[in-house]
């Protein structure tokens, strides 16, 4: 440090040293002991603990593992450190090229030979065969006489036999039931079948009968069919294709009894009386003919040939149980109702044999099986028919024209009955109709048309349809107690 005084300048003297005095007690505890120079004192000599060396290692391991017992050599010798034996192939080292491609680690895989080649064993030679031994010396071990053998030969087959006898016995006499030698009696002749026998009608009209499918999005079923012309025309019922007339996606098939399916189109349909006509287009279709259903007598033997619960091909035999019975049903999804002179018949008649044939004795169709009376779904002997002669008419016109009109009243009426006398009593009379063109009146009770008697509603809607559009009839009816015959002249429906 210096400093300025009176213009002079002058050194200062270094500040003395002030040493405190040290605690006795400190400087015993933290002070260097006497005579030691260094910063710590020595401690006594500590003598480490021998190191404890592990066991040495088994022989075997020693033998095969360890250094060799003389020199100081490595496992691996470097080139240059060691002279170099000249039959032994050096390995690679600083990069240089090693002799076997599997000893350098860039080089690819390869399959090579096998590192132990094999000499090929040589060809075996077949000894040449020996002398082949004879049959007795085979089995004996010597030579035997031939007469020797053969009685042999003969006393074992008497063995077998005797054996195959006796199994044969017991065999016999283990079941007494039974006869291995049973022969059963048949009859030479075949079953006589005549001509107009059951089965002989059947031959020839199964053929013409068809089975009807309808598939469609949301409809399915089966009926039946009848084959009425050789272009494919086939009559049947409206119920039947009518769930495929209303559906678009549905689909009508029409299958023969030689299996030909073929699709069908609908003709025309009449849902008054419940026919339909449809096509089919196939080659020489076998027609059943019409036959004369007027001439039918209660008694007369029938057949019901169908599809009844999709069972194809079905005969089903019976009589005639009444005829002209009117018959009235619901009509299809809220259609009109269908009324129809119907014969009545005993054969079974159940669920698919709709639009199925009804022959005669003959064979010829005398009506088309429609509906059922039944109590549980099933056939209980009450089957009706729609007439040939009515089926006829009507296909004949759906044919023709596509279409059918029906002879009318033009009235509405209700069945009634009394004690003396029934019929069908008038409800409404519509004006410009046939009735009240020729005066009918409300009330009045209709009891006959024609010559066929009206003894209810359905009776009198099939009188009428018996006649043509446009005829002029004869209708007797009650009035107040009095009897009148007015003429009436039809008109379409």
């Amino acid at each position: 440090m210096s400093g300025v005084d009176d213009g002079a300048h002058r050194r200062l003297r270094p500040r003395p040293i002030d040493r405190p005095a040290v605690d006795p007690s400190l400087s015993t505890t933290f002070g260097r002991p006497s005579g030691v120079e260094g910063a710590f004192a020595r401690g006594p000599e500590v003598t480490p603990p021998p190191v404890q060396l592990a066991p040495p290692p088994p022989e075997a391991l020693a033998t095969a593992f360890g250094r060799p017992p003389y020199g100081d050599e490595l496992l691996q010798r470097p080139p240059g450190d060691s002279p170099v034996d000249p039959d032994i192939e050096p390995v690679f080292w600083e990069g240089k090229t090693a002799g076997e491609p599997w000893r350098d680690p860039g080089a690819g895989a390869v399959i090579g030979p096998p590192a132990v080649t094999e000499e090929a064993p040589a060809k075996e030679t077949k000894p040449a065969p020996g002398p082949q031994l004879s049959v007795p010396e085979l089995l004996f071990g010597r030579r035997v006489k031939p007469m020797a053998l053969v009685f042999l030969l003969v006393i074992v087959l008497a063995i077998g036999a005797v054996g195959g006898l006796v199994g044969w016995l017991f065999g016999r006499a283990g079941n007494p039931l039974t006869d291995a030698g049973v022969t059963l009696a048949e009859v030479a002749p075949g079953k006589e079948r005549p001509a107009g026998s059951i089965s002989d009608i059947a031959k020839r009209v199964t053929p013409s009968v068809v089975s009807i499918e309808f598939k469609g999005t949301n409809v399915a079923g089966i009926g039946s069919g009848v084959v009425i012309d050789g272009q494919g025309y086939i009559l049947t019922n409206d119920h039947v294709v009518a769930p495929a007339a209303q559906d678009t996606s549905a689909k009508l098939t029409a299958v023969f009894t030689d299996g030909t399916r073929a699709v069908a189109r609908i003709v025309g349909r009449d849902s008054k009386t419940d026919l339909a006509v449809i096509r089919v287009e196939v080659k020489n279709p076998t027609v059943l003919r019409f036959g004369n259903s007027d001439e039918l007598q209660v008694g007369d033997s029938v057949i019901a040939v169908g599809s009844p619960l999709q069972l194809s091909n079905t005969v089903t035999e019976g009589i005639v149980s009444a005829l002209h019975r009117p018959v009235t049903a619901a009509g299809e999804n809220g259609g009109p109702q269908v009324t129809y002179d119907a014969i009545q018949t005993d054969a079974a008649i159940n669920p698919g044999n709709s639009g199925g044939a009804l022959v005669d004795s003959s064979g010829a169709l005398v009506g088309i099986n429609s509906s059922i009376r039944t109590e549980t779904g099933g056939s209980v002997g009450l089957g009706f028919a729609i007439s040939g002669n009515q089926a006829r008419k009507i296909a004949e016109a759906l044919i023709r024209d596509g279409q059918v009109k029906h002879a009318d009243m033009n009235l509405n009426v209700k069945s009634v009955s009394a004690e003396t006398s029934e019929g069908a009593q008038v409800q409404n009379v519509p004006a410009g109709g046939a009735a009240a063109a020729a005066g009918i009146q409300e009330g009045d009770v209709i009891t006959k048309v024609g010559n066929r008697m009206v003894r209810n509603a359905a009776e009198l809607t099939v009188a009428v349809r018996e006649h043509a559009i446009g005829e002029t009839v004869k209708v007797v009816l009650a009035r107040q107690g009095r009897e009148l015959t007015i003429d009436v002249t039809l008109k379409s429906d």
